[in-house]
């Protein structure tokens, strides 16, 4: 067999092998539009701005195995990449963030594996954001799966500045000047400020 033809027989696996990594992130936006729903329902404000979400192509997959020397088992990318599937919620506080991690957590079928909280602690580039690798079961005609999602939560200032960021640096291929740099953390000084003064006006309304 060819390397094409082993490479397009690869592709085809791993395109239905993805579908329970769909089904995985459908269960999961589900619960999360339960608890805003919920929540509103009871507190009188929603702590889920909004959510997003993709499942990783399967060039991009196949081509990060190879990258990392990780065997093509197909069965087995789950033990080897976290990031393949992906749920972003955007929340209007930095509270909201934490609000939904902990609800998540009460989820008696949702596990929590890693947590990377890079609100408090900024990567140096400036970045903020709470990762999460969570791990669900998805019920399926003869089986029922665990599969790893990764969810980030971060609030609106935060998703707007590294939104933005990512678009910058994609000009620059990755290597900008030093002084673009410093600007860049600048401004994400700016977006925390900017959360710290939202969330203060957020405790003052709660508490009139």
């Amino acid at each position: 067999m060819t390397d094409l033809a082993h490479d397009l027989g690869l592709l085809r696996d791993l395109e239905r092998r993805l579908l329970v990594y769909k089904f995985a992130i459908e269960e999961l936006m589900t619960k999360l539009r339960i608890l805003s729903e919920e929540f509103d329902s009871v507190h009188q404000h929603d702590p889920i701005e909004h959510i997003t979400n993709r499942v990783k192509k399967p060039e991009g997959i196949l081509e990060k195995l190879r990258r990392k020397g990780f065997p093509l088992d197909l069965d087995s990318i789950g033990d080897w990449l976290d990031d393949i599937a992906g749920v972003r919620v955007i929340c209007p506080f930095v509270s909201d963030v934490y609000r939904v991690k902990a609800m998540l957590a009460r989820q008696h079928d949702v596990e929590i594996l890693h947590t990377k909280d890079y609100i408090a602690a900024p990567k140096p580039n400036g970045y903020r954001s709470l990762h999460l690798i969570v791990r669900i079961p998805v019920f399926l005609s003869d089986r029922v799966e665990h599969v790893k999602v990764e969810v980030q939560l971060r609030t609106i200032a935060m998703d707007f500045w590294a939104t933005l960021e990512h678009k910058l640096f994609y000009k620059y291929d990755d290597s900008p000047p030093a002084d673009f740099v410093g600007e860049l953390m600048s401004t994400a000084m700016i977006a925390a400020q900017l959360d710290e003064r939202m969330e203060s006006l957020h405790r003052r309304i709660h508490q009139d």
